[in-house]
């Protein structure tokens, strides 16, 4: 699966998708593919604040438990209800239905373009 151009990526394999003062965040097929199947999601709250580069929540899979990294600073004000009622979204439809968490932004890190993740990955 290709990584879509119109999305920012972090180099922990969060994306984001930025809407004036909101991003929509999930991880990337990538992160998705290498941690195996996801069978737990643990999530911030609506109301939780994260913060850029931190921990803000775990998948956990058949292989592993990883961390979840905001890659943005802000509130969460939507945690998708789909993925921890069906933690395999995350795994079969990562950049659609599988989405995460929606975050109120009020900082942001460098972030990356499809073109320089995919430079990531390949390094």
């Amino acid at each position: 699966m290709s990584n879509p151009t119109n999305l920012q990526y972090s180099a922990e394999h969060e994306w984001i998708a930025l809407d004036g003062d909101t991003a929509r965040v999930g991880v990337t097929a990538y992160a998705a593919d290498a941690l195996g199947d996801i069978v737990y999601v643990d999530l911030p709250a609506v109301g939780d604040t994260v913060t850029a580069g931190q921990t803000c929540g775990e998948l956990e899979s058949t292989k592993s438990v990883s961390d979840l990294y905001s890659p943005v600073t802000g509130e969460v004000v939507e945690v998708n209800e789909d993925v921890d009622g069906d933690p395999s979204l995350v795994n079969s439809d990562p950049f659609g239905r599988g989405w995460l968490l929606v975050v109120k932004v009020t900082a942001a890190v460098d972030l990356l373009d499809a073109a320089a993740y995919d430079a990531l990955l390949e390094a």
